[in-house]
């Protein structure tokens, strides 16, 4: 199989990940529950892990290093925890439902949501930015790079003007962590949103939150934490406030050994790898009649993605016959991004979507633009 599925999930993992959840799983106890070998083992792994992705981030203090399941559920504590009914926030038709479903819950509780519009190729404005910014605006929430288009976002800037009318960036990095490097100081990011299992290269079930000092986040679940049992709240300290029960320490385990071979490869090495594979494609199949492609190529850096449509076919139709003809994996449909869809104007039928990863070889690419030039002839 030629997987070309890497915006859902990075099939391929280095080894040394899979070795790592195994070791794990044969001697790793629960984090913060007891002074035996095994518990300290994972508080080891645990906090080890807190520092590399600090670094690897740029977040100033491995304590503000918190972990989650995934992306969707760091996105549900930081909306949930730091948006209130009756403020505003900001957000764009770029986002994941990730993203969108915890906005429209507290929208139907009474906050004032705005969304910057996208055109016709996924591309926002940095002055709809600054039209819809407001005094009372509490957040602007938005992704790094779309899951659909691999449009980047000018995160940056838009933190500057967020940061101008004393509103907080929360920032969802599920196509971009470990793919593109990321620097929450020197961009302004306040909240970190990641997934273990994309650009990372980790196990599912794994993800986090990156908090900038300052930012206080209320907790979006309470339980079990190893420390202050009797106390009936949960405890304030971070990481503590936002990890009840039991980590994913196996899986964390993973996330550990992936981040070492992420730092020994390099993230502009993985950045720079995956955007020749990604032009490759692209420059394939672009020029093809009767395949129209989404997204912004123009720009100089993006995610590692090239989302297609080939003449009036279902888009559901076209992947299943890459998978069964051509064995090639890909993403058709809706992609959890309704409103882009609105935006390009592929709500009818959806769209394919190509991703590309570290592990992937010029030859796999070369085989999927040959797979679209023929389904193009049919």
């Amino acid at each position: 199989m030629i997987y070309l599925d890497n915006a859902a999930t990075t099939l391929h993992k280095p080894p040394p990940v899979i070795e790592a959840v195994t070791q794990a799983m044969s001697a790793m106890g629960n984090a913060a529950r007891g002074a035996h070998g095994g518990a300290l083992e994972a508080s080891r792994t645990v906090y080890n892990t807190r520092v590399k992705l600090a670094k690897l981030f740029h977040c100033p203090r491995p304590d503000h290093v918190v972990f989650t399941a995934n992306s969707t559920e760091a996105l549900n504590i930081a909306i949930h925890g730091l948006l209130r009914p009756g403020g505003h926030a900001v957000t764009t038709d770029c986002e994941h439902n990730s993203v969108l479903r915890p906005l429209y819950r507290l929208e139907e509780e009474g906050l004032d949501l705005s969304f910057v519009p996208a055109d016709r190729q996924g591309r926002v404005s940095l002055e709809d930015f600054r039209r819809l910014l407001r005094p009372d605006t509490q957040a602007v929430v938005c992704t790094h790079a779309s899951n659909l288009t691999g449009n980047l976002l000018d995160i940056r800037r838009i933190g500057e003007l967020a940061h101008q009318q004393g509103a907080l960036l929360i920032v969802d990095a599920s196509q971009t962590a470990g793919a593109i490097p990321i620097d929450m100081e020197e961009m302004g990011i306040d909240v970190l949103c990641f997934t273990g299992h994309k650009g990372l290269m980790g196990p599912q079930g794994t993800g986090g939150l990156c908090i900038r000092p300052g930012v206080e986040i209320a907790p979006w679940k309470v339980g079990g934490s190893g420390v202050h049992s009797y106390d009936r709240r949960q405890p304030q300290e971070y990481p503590t406030r936002l990890e009840a029960g039991t980590l994913n320490g196996h899986g964390i385990a993973g996330l550990s050994a992936a981040l070492d071979f992420l730092a020994e490869v390099g993230a502009e090495a993985i950045e720079e790898k995956e955007r020749l594979l990604m032009n490759r494609f692209y420059q394939g199949v672009s020029g093809l009649e009767g395949v129209t492609v989404y997204g912004d190529f123009s720009q100089p850096r993006r995610s590692a993605i090239v989302t297609l449509n080939i003449r009036d076919y279902d888009s559901s139709a076209v992947s299943d016959e890459l998978s069964e003809t051509y064995g090639i994996a890909t993403r058709p449909g809706a992609h959890c991004a309704p409103r882009m869809h609105e935006a390009l104007g592929t709500t009818d039928r959806g769209a394919v979507r190509f991703s590309f990863s570290w592990f992937n070889t010029e030859a796999e690419v070369d085989a999927a633009i040959r797979a679209v030039l023929e389904l193009t002839e049919d």
